[in-house]
């Protein structure tokens, strides 16, 4: 391998003509990168819609969603299905593998919902849910016009800005919520069906028979022909009105002899409302799974701005959620950090050094190495977020091509043979030092890969940081060996001469002191070692665990829960009341509530939910000292005081979608309790709530409420319609007609479309459902209360499924504490106060489960990684002994990270467990070169003391240097507070704490264990 890379740089004009294209394919690649916030982390999903219209939530289980759940059960590579049935509404999610394809997953769900749609009740309609993620959810708006009425703008939202707005390649839906949809209506007076002796079947065909448009055929005349067409459809009210439905002597009974005909609005089910002023009309652009944010959501923007000039004058589109603003601010995040950790790096190499030349050379390793990583994203589609390029480390990349020049230089300045050309000098030097860092670099590589065995979440979230940093690694390996010897060979001179600087000078004095002594008590050094060791070893369990810490996405979101039976026209209300409440806190910019479901239900919220998204002004308008913190503690101090009886839980827009769609709960802990019977469900759950409340850090705890709903409940009595001879069905009918009509056509006004419904005038409260009158065959009117039982009960106001049987859910965030110490104490307290009964069972969900499974992956990943660093230490030293004294940079590295952690009060999480990885790999580094020279030196000298100390010595300037340009580069991460650096702290915070301990270790200790192990002769490693 050495002679194949002299051989290559031989010919540097080769080397500089590859490195070229090298740049051309990587600037080319960075400039068609999708650009998004944070990596995708929803799971594979399908949903499946389902529209019941007026089936209680029992009735949906039953009929809908069951049949649906079971159709699903035995599709390939299908890890969970779940399911919610609500009033008129199931929703049942099949979450796939990640490995199966889109578009062939919802292909699957499609076919099996074919087939099982013959057995579905006949009045619903099932769709697939749009194919987008939470990422996806790109664009919210809301509808504004002065003198324009929510319903007036619905319309307009619904048939003119919506449909333009689909348009857009890369959109799946525009989803929306708010105003009141137009029906007409044909309110039949009883009196008169009575009179007439009319069905309301009867009233309803004839509509239908009179709202069509009709074709003839075709007429030839004179050599052309002529398309003979009817056109019979309904334009308004009054042809509607002048129907005719029976003829009495000569004269016709017309629809609006019998009936009241006007305009009405569709039963809802949601609303939204803003800053206070009442309600407003919101979509939400929808972005199709894969495309890239950035330039979708400008498409949209262009479109927006399009769209204005064509509505009616005032009517325009005022953004209240834009993904654009957390894209730039992440963007912003890594460019600084970047920017920043390559300052610093240039910076460190200048002054380490001490040659402008020299410095130049090495740090032009950066831009070459990522044009490597973009090549490689480009070729795998992975975009540019916090976690592909935040965690690149540019002292990391450049550590070879350090110890590659510094060591070029020595030999420069010590060459006795003025005969030998630099380029020469370079390819001596490279000999002796390519095969330590090669084997250093490459193990830095691979100790990341076994990574890529993560699942979930977690893979979600650091496969990109593996893919980028390794080809970075790959770049910065090529670059070493062969770019910078190449540049040296020219930029370099004969008197070039390696200069102490003022940090050289200082640490080398006191550095021979302390290596004489490490040396002289090599076993006192190793047991203080130790100690050190066992210190951070008992300090990891101190250290409280979690899974990702919370990413900011620099807006908040409040999630609200008024009392399970309240109307759409009172949450309005209170929303409005809570929204005035949160405009006077200064820094907000403003408010938009969303109460209920969509038009299409991708989030089954009841009408007693709600979700308040709050945008705040820019922070240099926010009062001194404030931050977010303190905005949401004064949120949380307003809003808990009000007397609404609503509940408040705080989170963040795209955090609050993630743990809902992959988890199905939106909270950080969910406890699970799986059962049949409701009553012993909610039993259950209560007992678990009284002693989660009693645990410390708990907070927004709540139980999901199965019951609450008020229902006006029909019991037919079945002896008195036999008697009359009624039938269920008759009730049906008369029940649906009064309370929310029954659609029987359409008007059609150009692309408009509107439904046509029939039903009974002023029918619609409990008294009125109670004298709703039937006719029997034997032409007796009987009232629905002599034939039935009517009251007013509470009911289920959602079934939830999950596993195949129901479940409900205790949830709650943790605020001050490690969540890992939170679900031990509460496992404890539940196993020892609670008894399950037999065919119960509880599961842990939400955040805490992604972290258990994160962390049983690890816990095999991070001794794997050790164990390929040893494998790959032998190949490298022919030695299992040298290996051996590598290897324990590790332990010390280990003990590093910890105490930085413990430090800066930090947990142990996911990203912390991957900086330990990532650590190992930089710290086994130094040591190869250490050790490759002491045994180098070793081969030549007989004095074993003299061979260390002539060693260490000199290796300790580029020791030094590749441990601070690693340090100095995750600086700017680890003291971040941009946008998802949050993920990016613990991480750097570890392989700082850990090469600073690495360091010391590798310096003071492992030239003491070289000499002990080395001395005795008959050590047989």
């Amino acid at each position: 391998m050495t002679n194949l890379i002299l051989n290559i740089i031989k010919n540097r004009l080769i080397v500089l003509l590859f490195f070229f294209f090298i740049i051309m394919g990587g600037v080319f690649s960075l400039l068609s990168l999708p650009i998004d916030s944070f990596p995708d982390l929803t799971n594979n999903q399908v949903q499946v819609l389902t529209e019941a219209a007026g089936m209680p939530p029992v009735e949906v289980e039953q009929l809908v969603t069951i049949p649906i759940e079971n159709s699903m059960n035995g599709l390939p590579n299908v890890e969970n299905i779940r399911s919610t049935s609500k009033f008129g509404l199931s929703v049942v999610t099949v979450v796939f593998k990640d490995n199966v394809e889109t578009y062939f997953s919802r292909q699957l769900v499609n076919e099996k919902l074919l087939s099982v749609k013959n057995s579905l009740p006949s009045s619903t309609q099932s769709e697939l849910a749009p194919p987008t993620t939470v990422v996806g959810e790109i664009y919210q708006y809301v509808v504004e016009g002065v003198g324009y009425t929510p319903q007036e703008l619905k319309i307009i939202n619904d048939w003119d800005i919506k449909n333009q707005l689909r348009t857009i390649s890369g959109i799946s839906e525009i989803n929306t919520l708010g105003g009141l949809a137009l029906e007409y209506k044909v309110k039949l007076k009883t009196d008169k069906l009575i009179q007439y002796n009319l069905a309301i079947s009867d009233i309803s065909k004839v509509i239908q028979d009179n709202n069509q448009n009709f074709s003839g055929g075709i007429i030839e005349k004179n050599s052309e022909q002529y398309v003979v067409t009817g056109f019979g459809r309904l334009k308004n009210l009054e042809d509607i009105g002048n129907i005719a439905v029976k003829s009495f002597n000569g004269s016709s009974l017309l629809i609006k002899d019998i009936a009241e005909v006007s305009y009405d609005y569709k039963i809802r089910q949601g609303a939204a409302t803003k800053n206070g002023k009442g309600e407003v009309v919101t979509g939400l652009a929808m972005m199709i799974k894969g495309q890239n944010s950035r330039e979708i959501i400008q498409k949209v923007k262009d479109k927006v701005i399009e769209i204005e000039n064509i509505l009616p004058k005032g009517i325009k589109l005022v953004p209240f959620y834009d993904q654009t603003d957390l894209v730039n601010q992440t963007v912003n995040t890594v460019k600084n950090n970047l920017l920043e950790g390559g300052f610093l790096v240039v910076a460190i190499l200048l002054f380490m050094l001490g040659n402008i030349r020299a410095a130049l050379i090495v740090s032009s390793v950066i831009p070459i190495s990522m044009m490597f990583s973009f090549m490689g994203m480009k070729y795998l589609g992975i975009s540019a977020n916090i976690m592909s390029l935040g965690a690149i480390d540019f002292g990391m990349i450049v550590d070879g091509s350090v110890v590659v020049m510094e060591n070029t230089m020595k030999k420069i300045e010590h060459s006795k043979s003025k005969d030998l050309t630099v380029l020469e000098i370079t390819l001596q030097s490279l000999k002796e030092i390519a095969k330590p860092i090669f084997f250093g670099t490459l193990i830095i590589m691979i100790v990341y890969l076994p990574i890529l065995t993560l699942e979930g979440i977690e893979y979600k979230m650091f496969s990109p940081m593996v893919f980028t940093v390794t080809f970075a690694l790959f770049g910065s390996l090529v670059a070493s060996l062969t770019l910078v010897p190449v540049l040296a060979s020219f930029f370099l001179k004969h008197n070039i001469k390696e200069k102490d600087n003022i940090l050289i000078k200082i640490i080398n004095p006191l550095y021979s002191k302390l290596l004489d002594i490490s040396i002289r008590f090599g076993k006192t050094f190793i047991f203080i070692t130790i100690l050190i060791f066992i210190s951070g070893i008992y300090l990891l369990g101190q250290l409280g665990t979690e899974f990702i810490p919370q990413l900011d996405e620099g807006s908040i979101l409040i999630e609200s829960k008024n009392i399970h039976s309240i109307s759409v026209n009172q949450a309005v209300k209170n929303s409005t009341h809570i929204e005035k409440i949160i405009m006077n806190i200064p820094e907000i910019k403003s408010v938009v509530t969303k109460i209920g479901r969509t038009d299409v239900a991708t989030d089954a919220m009841s009408v007693y939910e709600g979700d308040i998204y709050v945008s705040l002004k820019a922070k240099d308008q926010w009062r001194k000292n404030f931050d977010k913190e303190k905005i949401i503690s004064e949120l949380e101090e307003k809003l808990n005081h009000l007397s609404l009886g609503v509940n408040f839980s705080f989170t963040q827009p795209m955090a609050m979608r993630l743990d809902e769609l992959v988890s199905g709960v939106k909270a950080d802990l969910a406890i699970k309790i799986f059962g049949e019977d409701i009553e012993v469900l909610n039993g259950l759950s209560a007992k678990i709530e009284k002693i989660v409340s009693g645990i410390k850090g708990n907070q927004d705890l709540q139980v999901e409420a199965l019951e609450g709903g008020l229902q006006i409940s029909i019991e037919p009595d079945r002896d008195k319609l036999s008697f009359y001879g009624l039938n269920i069905s008759d009730i049906a009918d008369i029940t649906e007609t009064a309370v929310s009509g029954k659609n029987v056509s359409e008007i059609i006004k150009g692309k408009k479309r509107f439904n046509l419904k029939v039903g009974l005038l002023d029918k619609n409260s409990l008294e009125s459902i109670e004298d709703l009158l039937l006719k029997t065959p034997s032409g007796k009117l009987v009232t629905l209360k002599d034939i039935a039982k009517i009251e007013i009960k509470e009911g289920l106001d959602v079934v939830n499924r999950e596993f195949g049987e129901r479940r409900i859910i205790v949830q709650c965030n943790i605020k001050n504490r490690d969540i890992g110490s939170f679900v031990k104490e509460a496992e404890e307290k539940i196993a020892k106060e609670i008894e399950i009964p037999e065919g119960y069972y509880i599961k842990w969900g939400g955040q805490f489960e992604n972290q258990e499974r994160a962390m049983k992956k690890l816990s095999l990943v991070v001794p794997v990684s050790i164990l390929i660093i040893f494998i790959l230490l032998v190949i490298n030293f022919s030695s299992i002994k040298s290996s051996i004294i590598v290897l324990l940079n590790v332990p010390l590295a280990l003990t590093g990270g910890i105490w930085a952690l413990y430090i800066r009060d930090m947990y142990l999480s996911v990203p912390a467990v991957i900086g330990f990885i990532a650590l190992f790999g930089v710290a086994v580094l130094n040591g190869i070169v250490l050790i490759s020279t002491l045994d180098n030196l070793k081969s030549e000298m007989e004095d074993l003391k003299q061979v260390v100390i002539i060693g260490a010595k000199e290796r300790l300037r580029p020791v030094l240097m590749t441990a601070m340009v690693a340090m100095f580069g995750f600086l700017p991460m680890s003291i971040s507070n941009g946008s998802g650096a949050e993920v990016q702290k613990p991480l750097a915070t570890v392989v700082m704490g850990g090469l600073i301990t690495s360091t010391l270790l590798t310096l003071l200790v492992l030239p003491s264990v070289y000499y002990i192990l080395n001395r005795k002769k008959n050590f047989i490693l």
